[in-house]
């Protein structure tokens, strides 16, 4: 057991999500071309994307990998929400770079939540938040629908900050 606080381990990889979740699914541009997706992925799997878009990041390993414990945290001081992960799976492979990460237990969710960057047929490059995830704590209990509401802002924001990265000279 890798003390993760859901039991669909790896359910960002398939469709569809599990059930019994809120869905999250967002795609958005980053450019054309094999070099964007290279950098896309490098700043994924480094979590440089995370940092750039203004997330306290520590993990055990400067890259994802399965098994890669992962502390996001966002906001400021007592607001400052931390969310303990670990990495369950990787994909790194001619078209698709990336990885999903579980919550463990402490993190405000139970769910998953996967970022890929992938080079599609027509040489656009896309990076796609996919994410499953239901309240864990009181405080996102009572957040109740503004959760999901920030949730996919959040995956918006780390789109444009990967596109801004993806496409420096």
């Amino acid at each position: 057991m890798r003390d993760l606080n859901y039991p669909e381990e790896g359910g960002t990889r398939r469709t569809p999500l599990p059930s019994g979740y809120h869905h999250l699914h967002e795609e958005l541009p980053l450019g054309h071309g094999r070099t964007v997706l290279a950098a896309a992925g490098e700043a994924i799997t480094t979590f440089r994307m995370h940092r750039a878009a203004g997330a306290g990041i520590r993990a055990d390993a400067p890259r994802a990998a399965p098994g890669v414990n992962v502390e996001v945290a966002l906001g400021f001081g007592p607001l400052r929400l931390r969310a303990p992960c670990i990495v369950v799976w990787t994909v790194h492979d001619e078209n698709r770079i990336g990885f999903g990460y579980g919550a463990r237990k402490g993190h405000p969710e139970c769910g998953e939540e996967a970022f890929v960057a992938e080079l599609r047929a027509d040489g656009s490059v896309w990076f796609t938040v996919t994410a499953f995830s239901r309240p864990a704590r009181a405080l996102t209990r009572l957040a109740g629908p503004l959760v999901p509401v920030f949730q996919r802002q959040y995956a918006r924001h780390l789109g444009r900050t990967l596109r801004r990265l993806a496409n420096r000279p």
